[in-house]
């Protein structure tokens, strides 16, 4: 269907697709009206679920392309990159679109290389002009915005979490589920042990509305308590900067930055980070930035709404007391 908009299934290991692929979704759907067409979802994995397909059609999904197979999972570059290129082909799709995540980063960049087409990465808002889209994404750190367009379809993009807006979902809403005949490879990688990662019964970090980040002002691991107990109160993710990564403090996927993920939340508290340039680059586009730092001449502050100079094992308990104070009101 060549007026059709895909998006690329995020999801999580109990087969419930994400907030983020909602994000997409909506924001593929009102394109796709423009131009006569429908929003489409395209889900890999290992065993779909009937509460993901209701989810999904309720999130504005037409149809639902479902690749279902014991080696879609855990993912695998070499083995969902010829599935989904294969589907792709078939159908004559108009856009495909992912999310900003570890994987679907990979995953689109690795189409874009097989069927030979452009790729707008970390994009953050789109227009149609003359019946083609236009893709606006941050380049040089979030300084400045390029303008994006493709010389033929499909038009790739990964669009960044919490940028795009959430529809209400269309109750009762059922899906049309297509189970097209694609060849799965079985790839050359098998996985051998999976560790699951300790849950911190806090918001995921790409996802999160608020996000509290801590620097090298922390000074060592123990002292991220500090924010995990802010961040309880407020329910905020707890991120990092790469100095507080690299020395050891926090695991990588807490990593704010060019070299780790990027975020889009609704309010971005940071501490103790100077505001290097990669760093900037992960979370500029947060809609609120509060900095603390003792240093007045740190960069973050030229990027910040509000900035507080200080000292953060100072400020941060207190913000945490009147968070409380005024949500127990």
């Amino acid at each position: 269907m060549a007026s059709a908009f895909w998006c690329i299934v995020e999801d999580d290991r109990a087969g419930r697709p994400k907030k983020v692929t909602g994000e997409v979704l909506g924001e593929a759907a009102r394109l796709a009206r423009q131009l006569g067409g429908q929003a489409e979802a395209v889900w890999l994995t290992d065993k779909a679920t009937d509460e993901g397909l209701k989810q999904l059609a309720e999130w504005g999904a037409a149809r639902v392309w479902l690749l279902e197979n014991p080696a879609l999972a855990p993912y695998r570059g070499e083995v969902w990159t010829p599935a989904l290129a294969e589907l792709a082909t078939q159908h004559g799709v108009q856009a495909i679109f992912g999310a900003v995540t570890a994987r679907q980063r990979e995953l689109l960049a690795r189409l874009a290389a097989r069927i030979g087409v452009g790729l707008s990465a970390d994009s953050v808002a789109f227009s149609l002009q003359d019946g083609k889209l236009v893709a606006t994404r941050p380049v040089y750190a979030g300084k400045l915005l390029s303008k994006v367009t493709w010389s033929k379809p499909p038009w790739l993009a990964t669009l960044r979490p919490n940028v795009f807006r959430l529809e209400d979902p269309k109750t009762g809403a059922t899906p049309q589920v297509e189970r097209p005949a694609v060849a799965i490879p079985q790839g050359t990688m098998t996985l051998a042990e999976r560790k699951e990662e300790a849950s911190t019964g806090l918001p995921e970090l790409a996802e999160a509305d608020i996000v509290v980040s801590g620097g090298r002002g922390m000074k060592g691991p123990e002292n991220f308590a500090i924010l995990e107990e802010l961040a309880k109160v407020v329910g905020a993710a707890v991120g990092a900067s790469r100095a507080a990564v690299d020395a050891g403090w926090r695991p990588h996927r807490f990593q704010i930055g060019q070299t780790g993920r990027t975020i889009s939340p609704k309010l971005y508290l940071g501490f103790g980070i100077s505001g290097a340039i990669q760093h900037l680059a992960g979370m500029r586009t947060s809609k609120i930035i509060v900095a603390v730092n003792k240093d007045p001449e740190a960069p973050i502050f030229k990027v910040a709404d509000f900035g507080i100079v200080g000292d953060l094992f100072e400020v941060a308990p207190l913000l945490t007391q009147e968070f409380k104070r005024l949500l127990e009101k």
